[in-house]
């Protein structure tokens, strides 16, 4: 269980953000602990994806804060939250088809030896090491990306995030068009990564996934956030109930 008493790693706090006169977000206060996966719910346009569109840096907020560890930074862009050590993991996941797991995972970083050339065996021997953490099975490292299923694809996106120190996650359905290996093979990755104390905030649709790997979840409805409740005090019927009617359960009330 974890431990509230600690400082959230992330608090995202009244935040509120406007497009064209119609409010996106419309003052919703979330956080999010390490070691801790915190689902965000809610029918398409609801908000959940703008909200967090405002901590990976894609929009920024009209108002509210984001603070870190306690202390209070500004997100204008990507590169500010990737110096917060916030990585985002699109459904997309934004892979180059053609390209092995070494070099989609140090694209763009790529690692230089002395001579000023590519070091691939460096980068080889680091993707080996971070996939033998992250998912012990994976042997197909010098094939494209594009010949991997899609849960290897998820750990080669997952890898490149945690190997350039992310602490605070942001995975967009992770699961979604998997099937249940593939599925049991991300939420895996999930528990390592919740074991190594990173946060995640788990953008969902579907609700047994929800009960499944997250702790909290948080749902919202027309930009607003309808409650935040504890996935092992309440049912799948509970949540839904939230996302359909924009109600919290009495017990979790």
């Amino acid at each position: 269980m974890v431990n509230k008493t600690r400082t959230p790693l992330v608090e995202l706090r009244d935040m509120s953000i406007s497009f064209g006169g119609i409010k996106a977000v419309d003052h919703v206060t979330v956080d999010l602990y390490p070691g801790e996966v915190v689902g965000l719910l809610g029918h398409n346009g609801a908000g959940k994806s703008t909200l967090i569109k405002c901590l990976s840096g894609a929009y920024k907020a009209d108002a509210g804060q984001i603070l870190i560890n306690g202390a209070e930074v500004d997100i204008n862009n990507p590169r500010d939250a990737r110096a917060q050590n916030i990585e985002t993991i699109y459904q997309t996941l934004a892979l180059a088809d053609n390209l092995n797991a070494a070099s989609n995972l140090f694209l763009g970083r790529e690692l230089v030896g002395p001579g000023g050339f590519l070091d691939d065996s460096k980068m080889e021997a680091e993707t080996r090491k971070i996939m033998a953490r992250l998912n012990p099975n994976f042997r197909k490292f010098n094939v494209p990306v594009s010949a991997l299923s899609g849960g290897q694809r998820q750990s080669v996106a997952i890898a490149r995030a945690v190997y350039f120190n992310a602490k605070i996650l942001i995975m967009d359905e992770p699961t979604a068009a998997l099937g249940p290996q593939e599925t049991q093979m991300v939420a895996e990755l999930i528990q390592e990564l919740k074991a190594q104390g990173l946060g995640i905030f788990l953008i969902e649709h579907d609700i047994h996934n929800v009960m499944k790997l997250c702790d909290r979840a948080s749902v919202m409805k027309n930009g607003q956030l309808v409650g935040t409740v504890d996935v092992k005090q309440v049912t799948d019927e509970d949540i839904l109930s939230m996302i359909i009617l924009g109600k919290k359960p009495a017990k979790a009330a």
